[in-house]
């Protein structure tokens, strides 16, 4: 068993509540919509965290590397969408999974993929399930809605046995402060989605797998008719953007940094803490928000935010704490050797900064192991 005391910090600290709030909140909104979630576990990639996602610890799950489905399939998950573009030297790792029984989807946007995916599939002797993926806001990977080439691709998976569906991600949703304009970008994921999937349709090219997902479009999504799943990953933490869109509050984010108070700089009004980049990550996601969050909000260790006192700066190993600047708020008086906590901007990156969480529960303090790497 941990004890906080012993911890050397920077940690990171998981609130389990919070986390499972967030959980909850999520799939009773795909619940009443009717629509499968398949959670990107990209954000926790630990298996103590992802068993909470499912009644029964099998899946559907998301995952961002071949890292992440090896390690979830040794955990019994075998429905899996590897939801980045696939290079032809990944495609043995990929089948190899794939004799283990696990259900692990590509995702192609290219003719040149589609013709990797179909060459190994002949010869290491396995089909290999594919999905198109769509672009449909411009900020990512993938076709556009009238791309000749989508029916072109999907025609030549499906004849070689290897197409089962479209993908897509909705990025521009995380420039939609407002909730009309994140309702709009949920409709234009859907719609887009839904006459992608009419195009292969109407030319003989069955589409059974319809798969969208954000995690602002999962939360305001209103209909998802034509869908047949949701994918989201950083609600299960929620962060400083997510707060910044207000998809959540600051109170549902689940994970902060710990970190120290080393120094201080009263000429500069700084607070120096041994929480530098390497532990925040270099995330500035909330830097064209209304509020820009510096590398991380500060609060008390009882998870209270101090008035506007943000991480104005970082180096590898040392964070400057600072008072927002145009604010009337004074700096706190912090001892060397205090504690605080710091809330991310982007939880998927500073999570992949540590290898692990620590997570008071009722009656003990646990540390939950993560992976990293690719």
């Amino acid at each position: 068993m941990l004890n906080l005391a012993e911890l050397t910090t920077p940690y990171l600290l998981l609130d389990p509540v919070k986390m499972e709030r967030n959980i909850a909140r999520l799939q009773k909104h795909m619940d009443k919509l009717g629509v499968t979630l398949r959670p990107h576990v990209k954000t926790a990639k630990s298996i103590d965290v992802v068993r909470r996602l499912f009644a029964d610890g099998k899946g559907p799950i998301t995952v961002s590397t071949l890292k992440e489905a090896e390690y979830f399939a040794e955990h019994g998950f075998t429905d899996i969408t590897y939801a980045v573009g696939i290079s032809p030297d990944k495609l043995p790792r990929v089948v190899e999974l794939l004799r283990m029984g696990v259900t692990l989807r590509v995702l192609v946007d290219s003719m040149a993929q589609a013709q990797a995916v179909v060459k190994a599939a002949a010869q290491l002797g396995h089909k290999i399930p594919a999905l198109i993926e769509i672009d449909c806001d411009g900020e990512r990977a993938g076709l556009s809605k009238n791309d000749p080439k989508i029916v072109e691709i999907g025609r030549y998976l499906h004849e070689n046995g290897e197409f089962c569906g479209i993908l897509m991600h909705a990025g521009g949703s995380y420039h939609c402060p407002d909730k009309a304009a994140k309702e709009a970008a949920a409709e234009h994921e859907r719609a887009t989605a839904v006459a992608v999937r009419d195009q292969l349709v109407a030319a003989g090219v069955p589409c059974p797998i319809v798969s969208v997902g954000s995690t602002p479009t999962a939360h305001f999504a209103e209909d998802l008719t034509g869908v047949t799943e949701m994918r989201a990953g950083v609600y299960v933490f929620q962060d400083l953007v997510m707060a910044g869109l207000h998809v959540c509050e600051l109170q549902d984010i689940a994970i902060s940094v710990v970190a120290t108070v080393i120094g201080h700089r009263p000429e500069k009004g700084w607070i120096m803490t041994d929480a530098g980049w390497m532990a925040l990550s270099r995330d500035r996601g909330t830097a064209q928000q209304e509020v820009d969050q510096g590398y991380g909000l500060v609060c008390a260790m009882d998870g209270t935010p101090y008035q506007d006192l943000i991480v104005s700066s970082t180096s590898q190993e040392h964070g400057i704490v600072s008072v927002r600047k145009g604010s009337k708020a004074k700096l706190p008086k912090l001892e060397v050797g205090q504690q605080v906590r710091i809330l991310p901007n982007h939880a998927c990156a500073t999570a992949s900064q540590f290898e692990g969480y620590v997570v008071p529960t009722a009656d003990e303090l646990v540390f939950w192991p993560r992976i990293n790497y690719w």
